[in-house]
């Protein structure tokens, strides 16, 4: 199984590693720094360097319980064999800003509305979330946004951690989606913390601290049904 080195370090942008497995798509690795995607979170794009030629990793991806780092064109690659792996880091940072400013979205959501979450997906630097609100309007659209800006400017600590299933589902509210959508047979959750506003199941990359987001600002908002309406927002900066 591979090792996933972003859940442990989000900033890592490279790895020496090690071919497991040739797959009619591209190879699997002992370990990776790349995002396969997942909870609204694309996949990470990269390159695989060895023997002085390097290669596009364009996509990542789960298959069978495997993770897959796509290669488009033809290659000697080879099992056992040694590679240096390297995140495509522009992308990958400004989706970790991205991810982030979501859950900022959905702390503040959730502590001054209690409204829950029903879907969401991000692209660099921008991504919509959509809540279970009867009513929305420009005023709450505003006001809401205003709450954004504050927590980003609050500087807070975000924390990564992995709890046993048992003790995970004991903390209130963890999953914040209308639906558990975390699988019976994980038995280990990884959790983040934004210090202060929000904790959640989630195993996605993310910044160490709100002020890394920048400014946001909510570009859109529409009603998706009676009890769904969507938040469009954005980061204004690339940082």
């Amino acid at each position: 199984m591979t090792t996933l080195l972003y859940q442990q370090d989000s900033y890592l942008r490279n790895c020496n590693t090690t071919i497991c497995e040739i797959h009619p798509e591209g190879v699997i690795l002992s370990e990776t720094p790349l995002y396969p995607g997942g909870g609204g979170q694309p996949c990470d794009y990269g390159e695989l360097a060895a023997d002085g030629s390097t290669l596009k990793v364009t996509g990542v991806k789960r298959v069978g319980g495997k993770i897959v780092h796509l290669i488009d064109e033809a290659h000697s690659l080879s099992i056992g064999q040694k590679v240096s792996c390297t995140v495509d880091w522009d992308r990958r940072y400004k989706l970790m800003r991205t991810h982030t400013a979501m859950h900022i979205l959905c702390g503040v959501i959730w502590r001054d509305y209690q409204a829950q979450v029903t879907g969401g997906n991000m692209e660099p630097c921008r991504g919509r979330m959509d809540f279970e609100f009867e009513k929305m309007n420009k005023d709450l659209i505003e006001e809401i946004e205003v709450k954004l800006n504050k927590e980003v400017n609050a500087k807070r600590q975000i924390n990564v951690n992995t709890l046993s299933r048992q003790d995970a589902f004991k903390i209130p509210d963890l999953i914040r989606t209308k639906i558990n959508l975390l699988p019976s047979n994980i038995l280990e959750v990884r959790t983040v913390e934004l210090v202060g506003l929000d904790l959640q199941a989630d195993g996605g990359t993310h910044v160490a601290n709100t002020e890394e987001v920048g400014p946001l600002r909510i570009t859109d908002y529409k009603s998706k049904g009676k009890l769904n309406k969507r938040i469009i927002l954005e980061l204004l900066e690339s940082n």
